[in-house]
């Protein structure tokens, strides 16, 4: 996914600031399961709900105001209520933030729920 930076996501001094990362990284996964088949609102209709659970971020390098983010997204492991991605935000092929995020299946009472067996078979393709 590829991200233009507006003046809106950087500090006074022209750096993205840290936490519009994490909501970079969360749209990023929507459009990743978007694109894998899953449509998360159609999922939610259901009572099926993605919860971040955990993340860890690293901060290598600053992106600035008018900079073009490519956002990687990728799943490393599918357990029976979690889904583990690695992410990175890079410009120019360079590496400038990276993120572990956990995220757990939850019913409409957000108490985990196993992953619908569709949703394995979408992101395992």
């Amino acid at each position: 996914m590829h991200k233009k930076i507006h003046y809106h996501d950087t500090d006074c001094g022209g750096v993205v600031y840290y936490a519009n990362y994490l909501k970079y990284f969360e749209e990023a996964r929507t459009e990743f399961m978007l694109e894998k088949g899953v449509d998360l609102r159609q999922l939610s209709k259901q009572g099926v709900l993605f919860a971040v659970k955990s993340t860890e971020v690293e901060y290598k390098a600053p992106a600035h105001y008018g900079d073009d983010l490519l956002i990687r997204t990728d799943i490393t492991k599918i357990k029976n209520v979690t889904l583990e991605f690695d992410q990175s935000a890079e410009k120019e092929g360079k590496v400038l933030v990276t993120a572990k995020t956990k995220v757990v299946c939850i019913d409409k009472d957000f108490r985990p729920s196993p992953i619908l067996k569709e949703v394995i078979e979408c992101l395992n393709k």
